[in-house]
């Protein structure tokens, strides 16, 4: 994986977009409202909601990743095509990761961890010493992939009650 900055960018500086080698996948920060991104949110919702109960989904909304202290960014294929998507919420204590998903036919090609090191940059930049997150207990893949990233288990975080259904974790950045 090779990290590429945007033109005119300072030496050091979160990079905006990342590159996957020569697959030609591409993970750049953009807006969530566009129509195939918008699906891709949808999917990850139809995904999730029959796992958990109503009261353990805790994910945000279109209004909540427009906000300018969240960073959110897009995995594309060499054709344009959305194929993962995640947020990180950047918090005076640490950011917190919201909305990764990765569509099931593109898992275990690095697309996820690519996301995840993009997202930690950017919390990086803006400040953020330590990135958190919640995720489901059926979300195995996902907890594998934060842990083999170097996050490590902990208890609920920010306004999160412990609730059965979720996992909290963290990592210092």
């Amino acid at each position: 994986m090779s990290v590429i900055g945007m033109a005119g960018q300072e030496t050091g500086a979160a990079a905006n977009f990342v590159a996957l080698g020569t697959s030609g996948v591409r993970i750049a920060l953009e807006r969530p409202d566009q129509p195939e991104v918008m699906a891709l949110i949808d999917e990850l919702d139809a995904y999730q909601k029959p796992l958990y109960p109503a009261e353990s989904h805790h994910g945000v909304d279109m209004a909540a990743l427009l906000q300018p202290d969240m960073a959110f960014a897009v995995a594309r294929d060499g054709e344009g095509r959305a194929l993962g998507c995640g947020a990180v919420w950047c918090t005076p204590a640490f950011g917190e990761l919201k909305r990764m998903f990765v569509r099931p036919q593109c898992r275990g090609l690095g697309v996820a961890r690519a996301l995840l090191g993009l997202l930690e940059a950017q919390a990086r930049a803006r400040g953020c010493a330590a990135m958190a997150l919640e995720t489901g207990i059926h979300q195995h893949e996902a907890i594998a992939l934060y842990q083999r990233a170097g996050y490590r288990f902990c208890p609920p975080f920010g306004a999160y009650l412990a609730d059965p259904y979720s996992v909290f974790m963290q990592k210092p950045l």
